[in-house]
């Protein structure tokens, strides 16, 4: 298994900058690289990193996507006056060329296919390119958008070409839409482009008919194109999931590829001057989180834009912390993504639905944008700012923000714990578990029975379950006290242990606990009152229902095998899960279990994104496989391949909606897919 997080980075690339005045380009400034660079040493993570040297990409490899005309236009600039710079960049869109901007571009080619080569060769699991300028606009034959060699396009075709790969997904985050890939791919199946945009039903630059949901691809192509529209500035946090949990994960997860290639811009963050967004810069340490379940992790970040430098720098430290494998901050805001965000949402689903399983026996319809539509009436009529009045009105905002995020990642950051994933050494765990997880010493029978006859009489009935419940307690008590981020036990009463656990982690002051069951238990039903939401996913039921009981929740999930993993998980369990923000979750596997290994991991690893990756795993049979798998999601190592995507039932389909409608007024997160 491969691990490690590249980082690419060559100075060189900030001596690309504009030489004569020009109010679109000059935001595109050398400090992007330099700044971000920088809030990386300051974060301590650039020793973490493996430092891959960056190189020029070759002619041959800008070939692969770009017109030698192009390239002969580019490299004639080496030697160009400031005037005839000028000149030849007039006959593009916003894009500026220097003396040094051919040698910068190639360098951002060769950096970012050094890093699909580490990547792929196994000498990293996964990492980030630093470079400049970006690539994503730029098309066959021109540049575009601060873009003059399309980097993440060039990387896509090298890695099909020298790897043999057949399916590479690229997630375009940028706040513009990524236009220039999507030329490229329109027409070929081999590669998923997903990208969100600020569009404003066309008014926001790049302004292209094209960027709209319902460009699906061309030809063989068609449903390998996905747009997702901001139809009004001020996207944040919640809007961003939906896009994943709605969209962009389940079709990642049935398109099951090889290589994800991430083109990052962060002009989609707060206080960026282009996307006027309000996503803030944890939000791409969940993004990236979600991405490392796919392809085996071999996840490839490349830097496109983001122009206000401090949610910039923070931002790319918040991605590659989460590459390194540290715990994902709490996401913060409302979880409640806006009705334009649904809009846009539901509209790729229903423009999907043709080509997508995962679709197929959804209930999607269009939905007019009403939402949007009226606010560019007001917007027609009203009396826009002069340039001075803009350009004042963004640098005020930029000290605000820069403000606002000092105090912000001081609350959003915490110190990792010494410790990643804890057991006990009973049943001889220290001889099949990963090497990362730390072995601890079990409590002694005298302390439990003590602890026990204090608080947990009522629920402990039979003395032979109280050896079981000492791995319990001095793994929880260690993830309770942030010794370590996360545990695993095994129990011959898992339900038992999860129902001490719970009373356990309130009684240490913990306000939200999330415990998900799954396999067939007997359920412990006196919860500590409305601090814990219970999620059952079991074969006993016959049907699927709710109990409320003040704000708990009990899902019993049927038959929730592979056809009906995704659907449940990404379209129901993960949206309530966010909704709820647990400060713990307690996973509980038993016997008779529908959900298999690799779905049990992937539960785990996608569920590591909340309470700051606290989890305490408890597994009622001594499996060694499974407790192997589940440890491993723990430690962060890549999740199993799922195999073949099989969409669920139309029966399966309809109980999920069913669910999803029933609960999408209390749990926001669900609104992006069901009745509004």
């Amino acid at each position: 298994m491969a691990s490690g997080t590249a980082l690419i980075y060559d100075e060189e690339m900030t001596t690309h900058k504009l030489l004569w005045s020009d109010p679109i380009c000059d935001i595109e400034v050398p400090e992007r690289l330099s700044s971000s660079y920088e809030q990386l040493r300051s974060y301590h993570l650039l020793e973490r990193c493996v430092h891959v040297p960056a190189r020029e990409g070759s002619e041959e490899e800008i070939l692969l996507v770009h017109s030698l005309e192009h390239l002969e236009v580019a490299k004639s600039t080496q030697t160009m006056n400031e005037e005839e710079l000028k000149r030849v960049s007039e006959n593009y869109d916003a894009f500026f060329f220097h003396p040094s901007t051919y040698r910068c571009a190639r360098l951002a080619v060769g950096a970012t296919l050094q890093l699909v080569d580490a990547v792929m060769s196994g000498r990293v699991r996964n990492g980030m390119a630093l470079v400049r300028p970006p690539g994503h606009h730029s098309q066959r034959n021109a540049a575009n958008g601060f873009c003059l060699f399309n980097n993440v396009a060039i990387a896509a075709e090298y890695a099909k070409l020298k790897y043999g790969l057949q399916r590479i997904l690229i997630v375009d985050w940028d706040v513009h839409h990524g236009q220039g890939i999507q030329y490229i791919f329109e027409e070929d199946p081999s590669v998923l482009y997903f990208s969100w945009h600020r569009y404003e039903h066309q008014e926001f630059w790049p302004s292209l008919k094209e960027s709209d949901y319902d460009a699906v691809g061309l030809g063989k192509g068609k449903g390998f194109n996905i747009n997702l529209p901001w139809n009004k500035v001020g996207m944040g946090n919640s809007d961003y999931l939906a896009a994943f949990f709605h969209v962009l994960l389940p079709m990642a997860f049935e398109f099951d590829p090889e290589l994800v290639i991430v083109s990052s811009g962060y002009d989609s963050g707060i206080g960026d001057p282009e996307g006027q967004m309000n996503a803030t810069p944890e939000v791409f340490a969940h993004l990236t989180h979600f991405l490392m379940q796919l392809a085996n992790g071999k996840l490839c970040v490349i830097l496109e834009g983001g122009y206000h430098l401090k949610s910039l720098g923070e931002s790319v430290c918040m991605t590659v912390k989460t590459l390194l494998g540290d715990p994902v901050p709490q996401i913060t805001g409302e979880m409640a993504p806006c009705l334009s965000a649904v809009e846009s949402i539901q509209n790729v689903r229903a423009a999907h639905k043709p080509y997508w399983k995962w679709l197929a026996n959804e209930d999607t319809s269009f939905l007019q944008n009403l939402s949007t539509k009226s606010h560019l009436l007001k917007k027609a009529n009203s009396n826009p700012f002069t340039e001075h009045e803009s350009k004042i009105t963004n640098n005020n905002n930029t000290v605000k923000v820069e403000r606002f995020l000092e105090l912000h990642m001081k609350n959003i950051l915490f110190p990792v714990p010494p410790i990643k994933t804890a057991t006990t050494d009973s049943e001889g765990s220290e001889h099949f578990l990963p090497e990362h997880v730390q072995l601890v010493k079990e409590m002694d029978k005298t302390e439990i029975k003590a602890l026990v006859s204090g608080f947990y009489e009522d629920l402990v009935k039979e003395d032979k379950t109280l050896v079981s419940l000492g791995s319990m307690f001095v793994i929880l008590d260690k993830i309770l006290k942030k010794e370590v981020c996360n545990g695993i036990a095994a129990s011959p009463t898992a339900a038992l242990s999860a129902a001490v656990a719970l009373r356990h982690s309130v009684r240490f002051g913990f306000q939200r606990v999330l415990c998900v069951f799954v396999g067939d238990m007997q359920m412990i039903p006196d919860t500590e009152d409305g601090r814990t939401l219970i999620v059952n996913i079991c074969e006993k039921e016959q049907t699927w229902g709710f109990i409320f009981v003040l704000t708990n929740l009990l899902l019993l999930l049927k038959d929730a095998e592979g056809n009906d993993f995704f659907s449940a998980v990404l379209g129901f369990i993960l949206p309530v899960a966010y909704s709820y923000q647990p400060n713990l979750t307690v996973i509980a596997v038993g016997q008779n279990r529908n959900l298999g290994i690799s779905g049990i991991s992937l539960l785990v690893a996608l569920l590591r994104g909340l309470a700051e990756s606290r989890i305490f795993a408890v597994i009622e049979d001594t499996e060694i496989s499974l407790m192997q798998s589940v440890a491993k999601a723990l430690v962060g190592a890549s999740t199993p391949p799922f195999g073949i995507y099989v969409p669920p039932t139309q029966e399966k389909a309809n109980k999920i909606k069913a669910l999803r409608d029933q609960f999408q007024q209390e749990w926001k997160m669900l609104q992006c897919s069901g009745k509004l």
